[in-house]
């Protein structure tokens, strides 16, 4: 009998389905920039293990390396560790365990075949993404942040960065990864001698970034092990000082987990204190944006009061609209909208 590679149903079943689950599940992130003869070949053999202990998430595959956010239920999670130590690539990678977890944060399994596990812009054949910076633990990372001539880089988007960053750090007004690279070269192009750290999420794309950096001539750089979720994790069960500020953001259902109780961003329909991400509630629309309880409730979880009032439209004439008429969704990149303080959702800029 043929192997089934892809979903037996669509994501709007999955989700309604694992919405009301009382599964518990773990959340998982790991990555590894390691050459890959046949991607396409691994996928596909990683579905079909993957799928028999019902993991779900997103995983990406490119000759450079892997690329992985999932969950999968408790009970699965030893034949998990048993299933990656059969697979070369995936032997004595690092996992790093989420902070929250939560049921409903992934709802299929995708595994998709790219270019890179990362777009970066970078048309070199010369740069080595594997010959990246010193690797620092959480210990390490704090002595070395605190020093006066250190420089501490987001390399995270900046709707990232504005719910949650670390003390002093410098953060990219970016968007995308590829964007923030020049930047930071460009910003950073008189301090070659000096020690810079770069940090994100995971550490996937700091350690490009600090790849990036060494290969054009940085002498010290290094970077967060395991990122923002190990570090997290680190200084709770070391008793060391957090010095990480609000929340993470994360890119599944959740939208972010609290690192600190530190709330350090507003709310982008009213001001008031919040680090909430959403996306709007308006299927045509769905920009990615911070609201407070309060708004969702006046604006029914909607970017303004145009697609608040779209979507109580019957859906037919929904439907109809959705090609001749334009949201913020289409405006705007993430987190890039502000809606008017009087709450009629007209942007600020």
């Amino acid at each position: 009998m043929a192997k089934i590679l892809h979903n037996k149903q669509n994501r709007k079943e999955l989700k309604q389905l694992y919405s009301t689950t009382e599964e518990t599940r773990t959340v998982i992130s790991f990555y590894r920039y390691v050459h890959i003869d046949s991607p396409d070949i691994l996928r596909d053999e990683l579905y079909a293990a993957f799928d028999r202990i019902a993991l779900k998430g997103r995983i990406y595959l490119a000759p450079e390396g892997i690329n992985a956010q999932v969950s999968l239920p408790d009970l699965h999670v030893e034949e998990f560790h048993r299933i990656i130590a059969t697979f070369d690539v995936l032997k004595g990678i690092r996992l790093n365990i989420a902070i929250e977890h939560h049921a409903k944060s992934f709802f299929a399994l995708t595994i998709k075949v790219r270019e890179k596990i990362v777009a970066d812009g970078i048309d070199d054949p010369s740069f080595d993404a594997t010959a990246s910076g010193i690797h620092l633990d959480a210990a390490s990372f704090n002595e070395l942040a605190q020093l006066p001539e250190t420089i501490l880089v987001d390399m995270r988007n900046h709707y990232e960065s504005e719910i949650g960053h670390f003390k002093n750090a410098r953060l990219p007004e970016v968007v995308t990864f590829r964007e923030s690279l020049p930047i930071v070269l460009s910003e950073l192009a008189d301090q070659k001698e000096q020690p810079i750290i770069m940090y994100c999420t995971g550490g996937i794309r700091c350690e490009k970034a600090s790849a990036f950096l060494k290969h054009h001539g940085f002498k010290n750089v290094f970077q967060l092990e395991g990122g923002i979720i190990k570090y997290a994790h680190d200084v709770k069960a070391q008793n060391l000082t957090n010095l990480f500020i609000g929340k993470n953001f994360v890119f599944d259902e959740r939208l972010g987990e609290r690192i600190s109780e530190h709330v350090i961003a507003q709310c982008h329909q009213c001001g008031a204190a919040c680090d909430d991400h959403t996306n709007c509630a308006n299927d045509a629309c769905h920009m990615l944006f911070i609201q407070c309880a309060s708004c969702a409730q006046k604006l029914h979880n909607c970017c303004s009061q145009q697609c608040a009032d779209f979507t109580q439209l019957p859906l037919e004439e929904q439907v109809s609209l959705r090609k001749i008429t334009q949201f913020n969704g289409s405006s705007f990149s993430k987190g890039r909208y502000r809606a008017a303080r009087s709450g009629t959702g007209i942007p600020n800029h």
